[in-house]
């Protein structure tokens, strides 16, 4: 639960389109939605922050305090967050600056904000730059669906698009090992928070798709369909495996600066050919069916 001074700060920001009075008043305020590492719950904070272009950042100050405040911790667990600035709300990945990003970020942070120079000063740890990034998206995807088989198309292009993205970044990463020549240390030997950040939004997004499969849509499907029921046996076992994989994913990214890229980068390329067969044969089993279903569903009862 925040604070009785953080709960009314977000309160009056949410009573007046992003506008808050008393100390931060004419500044720079958003509300940081996370959610808990050990709990799972949801918290939201009341953050400053320093625009660098399109970029938002955050500070992990906790006023210059000895520890990491809790939501900097709750992202390392779970990136993806919830942002509401000023009317608006959106989703984003919460990724921290390493290295000389970092440091370029942190003296554009304080050439705009001083105060967090004086908290870096007041603590030996480094200032987490953390860079809220709304989701990239390589490919369009529809906004409106029309029935369940519009909306988990919709679903799998977002999955997709974003197991291509940590394709992507990581690719990158091993181009640049490769590329270095000269003077100077090559690239952290690490995967990088980067990687680490989107490959772990990707995965909480396809847990929570493929638990609400199982627990909703296909014992609902099942009562109307008998003769495929091999077929959600057989789409509720390629969950499980995929669950395991990302298992493995999870575990290689949980020491940060301590994950084994060739080994991320195998274990990667067997989950994207795992889940894109799974992808398809879902697609080519139920869309024809779901095609009959409106979205949003119909309430019992209703027309």
């Amino acid at each position: 639960m925040p604070t009785p001074f953080n709960q009314s700060v977000i309160d009056e920001f949410r009573a007046h389109g992003g506008k808050v009075g008393g100390p931060f008043e004419g500044g720079d305020l958003l509300l940081l939605t996370t959610t808990g590492a050990k709990s799972g719950k949801e918290h939201t904070s009341p953050l400053g922050f320093v625009r660098d272009g399109e970029l938002l950042l955050v500070i992990g100050s906790n006023l210059g305090g000895p520890r990491h405040p809790d939501w900097y911790r709750n992202v390392l667990a779970h990136p993806t967050v919830t942002v509401e600035l000023g009317t608006d709300t959106f989703e984003a990945i919460a990724v921290p600056a390493e290295g000389e990003r970092r440091d370029r970020l942190f003296e554009r942070v304080v050439a705009a904000e001083p105060g967090y120079g004086d908290y870096q000063e007041r603590t030996s740890r480094i200032l987490p730059v953390v860079v809220l990034e709304r989701p990239a998206h390589e490919v369009e995807i529809p906004t409106e669906a029309a029935n369940f088989a519009d909306k988990m198309v919709q679903v799998h292009l977002w999955l997709r698009d974003q197991l291509r993205h940590v394709r992507d970044e990581t690719d990158a990463y091993f181009a640049a090992l490769a590329g270095h020549r000269g003077p100077g240390a090559p690239p952290a030997p690490g995967l990088g928070l980067q990687i680490r950040q989107h490959c772990l939004a990707f995965c909480d997004a396809l847990e929570f798709h493929h638990t609400s499969e199982d627990a909703h849509l296909f014992p609902a499907m099942a009562g109307y369909h008998p003769e495929m029921r091999e077929t959600f046996d057989r789409l509720a076992e390629e969950h499980r495996t995929v669950a395991r994989i990302q298992g493995e994913l999870a575990a290689l990214l949980a020491d940060v600066g301590g994950a084994e890229p060739q080994r991320f980068r195998a274990e990667l390329a067997r989950m994207t050919e795992e889940l894109t067969a799974h992808l398809d044969y879902e697609e080519e089993s139920l869309l024809p069916i779901l095609a009959a279903l409106p979205w949003p569903p119909v309430p019992p009862g209703g027309e």
